[in-house]
């Protein structure tokens, strides 16, 4: 049996999920590296059962390729049987032209480095683990499914800036990101209400990445996100909308060079800037600090603004979606997010959102609310069972 291996390469991580290939593809076993650089972990379980969790020899395990060396190491060891046919990458940033997954050679590989300085949280890391598997797997096709492709037929007015032509001409405009997650939900959507998921949807992915898209018969319309992944919702570590002016006055007046700004925008903002203490809303909610509430009030703030907007831009709502680690987890925090929006139709069932049912709304509710589980690796694992099929002679690796 042919299986498919999915990767999601971050700075000092590399996320894997490996997948049997007879139909539909099937998980088998998901988990991480994590702490390349410095103090290397291999996690994995098979549904809720774990089936590793070690500490690697940091010698050893220090960079992309060694990590993905410890990930196969693992499976050779607990799927002994299994052939990887195919591997696919989740690419973060495809720019204007990628709509759609495709085979990875060498030479779309080095148009995907162009994008780099697009996402520099992300894209090198993704590139760097597309190469490491490619020397592992020298035989499997190596599929690139990209977070932007959802978004590219968006409209016009919500790809663009107002700024001179020329600059829109070369590529500055808004992509969106968490595309493979919004797609992954959107399918889920038409398995449990069809209805809903052909109307009018807002899906809010919330976690240390957040964004929102506004989705109209399946189609993405507007997205919180812009040309980068900085943009629209605060996060855990990223700013989120900000006035350029503030950029120029960093710039100008405190002297800080474009690395510095560089830091504060994606790593040192956020719920763990505003807070002082974290990244992790579980232990802002378990702070209770005036600065972790704060952090709190603001997050939530932003986001029911955000909603307000892409309201605006469906023209009325239908369903509303959370997925993402703190949208399907955060009790408290969907329960504030959807107060005062009675006047659009919703109306949450405080049980049933205490619980996390996958609808959470009542039933008078007018707008239907969902908490609806992403899984960005099955979208990755499906997108590459296509592609791997319509390739003439899928080898195994």
């Amino acid at each position: 049996m042919h299986h498919i291996l999915t990767l999601n390469s971050g700075s000092s991580s590399i996320k894997f999920a490996l997948f049997a290939v007879n139909g539909t593809p099937v998980e088998k076993v998901r988990g991480q590296v994590e702490g390349l650089g410095s103090m290397p972990r291999l996690k994995a379980q098979t549904g809720q059962s774990v089936l590793a969790d070690e500490v690697l020899d940091e010698a050893r395990v220090n960079d992309h390729a060694s990590g993905l060396a410890a990930v196969l190491g693992f499976l050779q060891a607990h799927f002994a049987a299994d052939t990887i046919a195919a591997v696919g990458h989740r690419i973060v940033h495809g720019g204007p032209d990628y709509t759609e997954p495709v085979v990875l050679d060498d030479a779309r590989l080095a148009e995907l480095e162009e994008f780099r300085p697009l996402a520099p949280l992300h894209q090198p890391h993704n590139i760097s683990g597309v190469r490491a598997a490619k020397k592992a797997f020298p035989n499997a096709v190596q599929v690139g499914c990209f977070d932007t492709a959802f978004h590219r037929a968006h409209p016009w007015v919500n790809d663009t800036y107002a700024l001179p032509r020329e600059l829109y001409d070369q590529g500055v405009r808004r992509y969106g990101f968490h595309g493979l997650s919004y797609e992954y939900v959107e399918n889920r959507l038409h398995e449990v209400a069809p209805h809903h998921a052909d109307g009018r949807v807002i899906v809010t992915h919330l976690g240390n990445g957040s964004s929102m898209c506004a989705i109209q018969g399946g189609q993405s319309v507007g997205s919180s996100m812009g040309f980068t992944a900085l943009d629209g919702l605060p996060m855990g570590t990223r700013c989120g909308q900000l006035d350029p002016g503030v950029v120029l006055y960093m710039m100008s007046e405190l002297g800080m060079s474009a690395e510095e700004i560089e830091d504060v925008l994606y790593r040192r903002s956020g719920l763990k800037g505003l807070s002082g203490i974290s990244h992790d809303m579980r232990l802002l909610e378990a702070a209770g600090t005036p600065e972790a509430l704060q952090a709190i009030d603001y997050f939530v703030y932003r986001i029911r603004r955000e909603i307000g907007a892409m309201i605006a831009i469906l023209s009325g709502l239908d369903a509303l979606v959370f997925c993402g680690g703190i949208g399907e987890h955060a009790v408290r925090i969907r329960e504030r997010i959807c107060q005062g929006f009675d006047w659009i139709g919703i109306e949450l069932d405080e049980t049933r959102n205490r619980h996390g049912s996958t609808v959470i709304s009542s039933d008078r509710s007018r707008v239907r609310v969902f908490v609806i589980p992403t899984n960005e690796e099955a979208m990755i694992a499906s997108h590459t069972a296509r592609l791997m099929a319509e390739a003439s002679s899928p080898a195994i690796g």
